[in-house]
């Protein structure tokens, strides 16, 4: 049976990126938050937001955390990561999904990525992003 794994996410850093020492390579845990409008079937505007837990490896997590802050807009590609685990409190199994980084790519940039991350106030607060009115920067891949 075949299988695909594979995650390409659009968002910005709810946070800086957090660095830790994983033996003799860095690991780098930081949430994005997606947003998506649509109208409800009454005509009502909405707003979701979804906020997605990351993990970068090595190279990747040191130039992420180097070139990325709170607010920044970044593209993502990785696969999904189940992780699993017994609560210490005996409050039985606990789960989380979240994605590894294995490329990704600067989004914004400029005087225009700096005016937009002071105007994001909080997760998520930003304006919607239109996916067609984003000018790409070439793709990263450091592993």
């Amino acid at each position: 049976m075949a299988s695909f794994n594979k995650v390409i996410i659009l968002g910005n850093l709810t946070r800086d990126i957090e660095l830790k020492a994983a033996g003799s390579t860095q690991v780098g845990n930081f949430t994005l938050a997606t947003n998506r409008k649509f109208k409800t079937a009454s005509g009502e505007q909405r707003e979701e937001v979804a906020f997605i837990d990351c993990q970068s490896w090595g190279k990747t997590a040191e130039v992420m955390a180097q070139y990325l802050s709170k607010g920044s807009s970044v593209l993502v590609e990785g696969r999904l990561k189940l992780d699993q685990w017994e609560d210490r409190n005996g409050g039985g199994k606990r789960s989380k999904l979240s994605v590894v980084v294995e490329s990704f790519t600067f989004v914004g940039g400029g005087q225009q990525g700096g005016q937009e991350q002071q105007s994001l106030g909080g997760a998520g607060s930003g304006p919607a992003i239109d996916h067609n009115d984003i000018p790409f920067s070439p793709r990263v891949d450091w592993a």
